[in-house]
């Protein structure tokens, strides 16, 4: 698990990286534009590409942490034991859907590949966003699975 929690953490940092210099670019292409006239070209297609691997990569880190919503009002007067089981059911959801996202992902950045598929400004190559999505899809399902048959750590509850 500590490798799990080592590598979710790794990708959040990856993706609090690319939404900084998302930031960064974005302030220098406004002050430019408002200042000198001049601006990034494709400043929206990299924010479009950079955001998107950025959500993927954030969400090993959430779901490590327990940091998706969870609807409890079914369950509220539950016994914990109920509630426990319920959340490893939905971790072994979770991880399936991941799973599939994952294979998805991976079949759509090789047709961008096989297709030269291209971003309309900078010609920017789309099958490098795929890329970046893949491994952390693969992480958090596996993180997934790894709750749903070992369970939560203690410590660890589901962030409301």
């Amino acid at each position: 698990m500590k490798t799990l929690e080592l590598l979710a953490k790794l990708c959040a940092i990856a993706a609090g990286l690319l939404l900084t210099a998302i930031t960064l670019m974005t302030c220098a292409s406004l002050i430019g534009r408002n200042t000198t006239g001049a601006t990034i070209v494709g400043d929206f297609e990299l924010t479009g590409v950079a955001t998107g691997a950025a959500i993927a990569l954030f969400m090993p880190f959430c779901q490590i942490r327990r940091g998706n919503i969870i609807v409890d009002f079914f369950t509220a007067s539950a016994s914990q034991a109920v509630n426990h089981g319920l959340d490893r059911f939905g971790a072994l959801l979770l991880a399936l859907v991941f799973a599939l996202l994952a294979w998805r992902t991976t079949l759509g950045g090789l047709n961008s590949y096989n297709t030269h598929s291209e971003t309309q400004i900078l010609g920017f190559p789309e099958w490098v966003t795929y890329a970046g999505m893949v491994p952390a899809f693969v992480l958090t399902s596996v993180i997934g699975l790894w709750q749903a048959v070992f369970g939560f750590p203690q410590g660890v509850e589901a962030h409301v």
